[in-house]
């Protein structure tokens, strides 16, 4: 039993030994495996890093980069805007310089006209210092002839002296009167030849400082189609759509066979454009029934009334005259649809403002309230056809109405000679007027009736027997009339002449004036052999 129990206290305490042998080999291979592990865990880490901070430097570059385009795009937005800022101051300071330099161009002529005016001045003082001269030698030469013919008197005559006086008197007061009227005479025709040559320098001034353009309206408008199938939709079922634009507009739509077109016709220029821009809107819109039309007319009236008004405000500021009505300027827009023989009457009114202001600059006279007195000159034209009377009378009514000044409702009522002009103004609206009116190409006339008014000319002036040939020229403006020497002298051609002007202005109708030059000449023709 001792045996045994030894022997199983040994196998105890070697299975304790081996237990513990097993537990020491467990250890270290668990250190090496945890040495091993820990080894491949930091080589892990590191890759990790590696891997880690390239990424990390991968998205710096992308970061850098990014911020690189943001900054180039920043800094061409604003080298954009700086060069568009630049490129605005730049267009103001040469808008400046072009209003500078109209500035000095003004200045400039009018220091020539002082210039002129003083030089013409100068030579007045000239003549009437050496006229005084004149006068006083002529009268020391009259006192001394005096005195010569008292003494002649005395000796040849046995007068008194009472008597020789008397006569003497009488002799000289004769000789005196006839001197004097030559001098009248001479003053007359210098002063004449003076005021024509002013006028026209004038005149001519102020017409090349314009260039106006005219824009020429008809009594209908034509609109484009796509195809012919559009006519049966615009005329629609029984004829409705075609009624119902008519009734809605006021204007007569005529479709026919021409093709790819239809007209619209009527004489209110405002309506007429109302019916042009809907009929436009209906065809590209393709709804085209009695409800829609209605809807379309009336987005169109609003538009022309809008565009009214722009267009009167533009005017304003064009012209430059302020405190006007708001109703003169909704007048003003009307007229950009009104035509007077082919001429815009909108641009003929900004003509004569300018025209008017200029004739009235080179007369030292106020510019501005002349070209308010030559735009609202035909202002009566917005409305004559829906009020009785002239368009003076209406124009001057308005202004009454819309507290213009008394030489501006004057100069409206007058530019065409229906009352007396009470002011200079009324005078240079009429000459403005008739200016912009009669140049060549201004208001449009037909081939036929420009050629049939020339061969008018030319007819009257042949028909009176002295004259030899005549030619109308510069567009109907003049007529030179050239008559035979052996059939009438000097003094019956001037009757003739003026019996020419008459006759013209009884048979024809002309815009403007029509200028008659009568030539009266001898010619001696020989031959040398």
């Amino acid at each position: 039993m001792d045996v045994m129990a030894r022997i199983g206290g040994d196998l105890d305490l070697a299975m304790v030994l081996a237990a513990i042998v097993i537990a020491v080999v467990g250890l270290g291979a668990g250190y090496l495996l945890f040495r091993w592990l820990s080894h491949r865990r930091g080589e892990h880490a590191a890759k990790r890093a590696e891997e880690l901070l390239s990424e990390a430097r991968q998205r710096a570059g992308n970061v850098l980069k990014e911020a690189e385009l943001k900054a180039k795009e920043e800094i061409f937005k604003r080298r954009e805007q700086f060069e568009k800022e630049t490129q605005e101051t730049r267009g103001e300071l040469r808008g400046l310089e072009r209003r500078l330099s109209k500035r000095e161009d003004n200045i400039d002529r009018k220091a020539d006209l002082i210039n002129k005016k003083e030089r013409f001045l100068e030579a007045q003082e000239k003549r009437l210092s050496q006229r005084d001269r004149e006068a006083a030698q002529r009268q020391a030469d009259l006192d001394a002839l005096v005195e010569k013919e008292k003494e002649t008197l005395r000796q040849v005559s046995g007068m008194t002296r009472e008597e020789a006086q008397r006569v003497l008197l009488e002799r000289l007061e004769t000789e005196l009167v006839h001197e004097q009227a030559e001098i009248i005479q001479r003053v007359t025709d210098e002063t004449k030849e003076q005021a024509d040559s002013k006028a026209r320098e004038i005149l001519a001034t102020a017409i090349q400082r314009l260039a106006a353009d005219h824009t020429v309206e008809h009594v209908v408008s034509t609109i484009d189609i796509p195809n012919d199938e559009m006519k049966g939709r615009i005329i629609g079922r029984e004829g409705r759509n075609i009624r119902a634009f008519e009734r809605a507009t006021g204007v007569d739509v005529i479709v026919d066979d021409t093709p790819g077109v239809v007209v619209v016709s009527g004489f209110d220029s405002v309506r007429r454009e109302v019916a042009r821009l809907a009929m436009e809107r209906l065809i590209v819109d393709g709804r085209i029934h009695p409800s829609r039309i209605e809807e379309v007319v009336e987005e169109a009236g609003k538009e022309v009334d809008q565009i009214i008004r722009e267009t009167g405000k533009q005017t304003i500021l064009e012209v430059d005259v302020r405190g006007v009505h708001q109703k003169e300027v909704e007048l003003l827009g009307r007229l950009r649809y009104r035509t007077s023989y082919g001429q815009n009457v909108l641009r003929h009114s900004v003509e004569v403002a300018f025209l008017a202001s200029m004739l009235a600059s080179e007369l030292g006279l106020d510019a501005v309230l002349a070209r308010r007195c030559g735009l609202l000159h035909d202002i009566g034209k917005a409305v004559d056809h829906e009020m009785e009377g002239g368009h003076p009378a209406i124009g001057a009514d308005l202004a009454k109405r819309y507290e213009e000044k008394p030489i501006v409702v004057n100069a409206i009522a007058g530019h065409h000679g229906d009352v007396e002009p009470t002011s200079i103004y009324t005078v240079l609206v009429m000459a403005a007027d008739a200016i912009s009116a009669s140049r060549p190409g201004a208001r449009r006339e037909t081939l036929e009736k420009y050629i049939k008014r020339l061969e008018r000319l030319e007819g009257i002036a042949n028909s009176f027997p002295a004259v030899d040939k005549a030619y109308a020229i510069q567009a109907g403006r003049e007529i030179r009339v050239i008559v035979n020497s052996e059939k009438t002298n000097d003094r019956d051609s001037a009757k003739i002449c003026r019996d020419i002007a008459k006759e013209i202005e009884n048979e024809l109708t002309y815009p403007g004036e029509v200028k008659v030059t009568l030539i009266r000449e001898t010619r001696f023709v020989d031959y040398a052999r």
